[in-house]
């Protein structure tokens, strides 16, 4: 109770530190004296007690009354990364600044937050304060306020005044360095072979879309001619047919419409974010990423916000992508069983089950680095059959 009223007081007038106190009781002291003894030294020593206490209260919300703050951009970082803070002050009166406080209020911690004293800022210049404030967690955090503090010029009272200075943080989620991942280079290795499968057969065509036109060779089929440009050139032109030279499609589904774990989430998170970016060094794969809350997104800005932005739980205006061929990062078992054959799923969960999908994937075990998981060859890159799909530490007991 105290400390709230103490707060209120510094920030909608003053408040009195220790040295205003103690001259208010003598103040008070020295003028019941006089009153008492009706001796003209006292009175004169509690007017001066009046009178010092009284400009103490009112130049400490002078002092930084005129003062303006700003903040420049806040640079993105990966989560156990430093941020990066930059705050002006600037003085646009004539007189110099001098002797005041000015703390960050930054969302990222309550207790000790950080703050530098300025001695002074002279007329019509402005003061820069950069710190760096470490980060743990991803998320995207708001910096509103920045306060002023000063007790100026006497110290008898203490005057704070906020600044709304808003500001957002990206902390991005960590991605984890793979030298490899059967599960994508899986994925890759089937669907280049189904592409060079489906050139092979545009190859052959006869009919499909014309992608551009070229003079007859020796061997061409006389339905591939171009009847109307062969006519205007005066010799044969032959249509050459599209065929399929893009990437395919591959999507990172993070489930977090589901309820899981702390924990678990944290890691799944970094898991997408890791895959999402492994995949995208392939030249063969277009690479998504889906949540509840977003749907599909592409773009790895794009990506990275909404990872450091996700939370389970989420609610799910976007429709189910069960029936797109991609990567289901998962804490429900149940969902196995609706995915797509062409599919692979992580799996994070407490329970033993026998998993129930059409396609290969694996169940994170929380004893293991997931580094270490999504690196090595727990992953199945080729298809096998649900009773061939174990946990890490369901083979290693059969190992041994």
């Amino acid at each position: 109770m105290l400390n709230r009223a103490t707060k209120w007081l510094e920030t909608n007038w003053v408040n009195p530190a220790y040295a205003g106190w103690l001259l208010m009781v003598l103040t008070i002291c020295f003028f019941g004296a006089a009153t008492n003894t009706m001796a003209g030294w006292l009175y004169v020593l509690s007017g001066v007690g009046v009178a010092l206490l009284g400009v103490g209260a009112i130049l400490p919300a002078r002092s930084i009354q005129a003062l303006t703050v700003s903040r420049k951009a806040i640079l993105p970082v990966t989560a156990g990364a430093e941020l990066e803070v930059e705050i002006v002050v600037h003085n646009p009166t004539s007189r110099v600044q001098t002797l005041f406080q000015v703390q960050d209020l930054t969302p990222l911690t309550t207790a000790n937050r950080p703050q530098t004293t300025v001695e002074q800022i002279l007329a019509q210049s402005e003061h820069r304060w950069v710190y760096r404030q470490p980060t743990e967690q991803r998320g995207v955090y708001q910096w509103g306020k920045v306060a002023l503090r000063s007790g100026a010029p006497i110290g008898l009272f203490w005057c704070r005044r906020d600044r709304l200075v808003p500001a957002i943080a990206h902390v991005y989620p960590q991605v984890l360095k793979l030298d490899r991942c059967p599960l994508i280079d899986g994925l890759v290795s089937a669907r280049e072979t189904d592409r060079r499968s489906a050139n092979h057969r545009l190859e052959a065509a006869t009919e499909g879309i014309t992608r551009s036109l070229r003079p007859y060779r020796y061997g061409d089929s006389m339905r591939l001619i171009h009847w109307r440009t062969s006519a205007r050139y005066g010799e044969f032109q032959v249509r050459e047919l599209e065929i399929d030279r893009g990437g395919q499609d591959l999507t990172i589904v993070l489930d977090s419409g589901a309820t899981w774990d702390a924990a678990d989430f944290e890691q799944a998170v970094i898991a997408a974010c890791t895959l999402y970016f492994y995949a995208s060094k392939s030249t063969s794969l277009n690479v998504k990423l889906w949540t509840a809350g977003t749907g599909l997104i592409a773009g790895d800005r794009q990506v990275l916000e909404t990872l450091a932005a996700v939370q389970m739980a989420e609610p799910n205006p976007a429709s189910t992508t069960c029936s797109v061929a991609g990567i289901y990062l998962t804490s429900q078992p149940r969902q196995l069983a609706e995915i797509v054959a062409d599919a692979r799923w992580i799996l994070w969960t407490h329970e033993q089950f026998t998993p129930a999908a059409k396609s290969p994937g694996v169940v994170i075990d929380r004893h293991q680095s997931l580094q270490q998981q999504l690196n090595g060859s727990s992953f199945a890159s080729e298809r096998q059959s649900p009773q061939s799909i174990q946990s890490p530490i369901a083979q290693n007991a059969e190992f041994n």
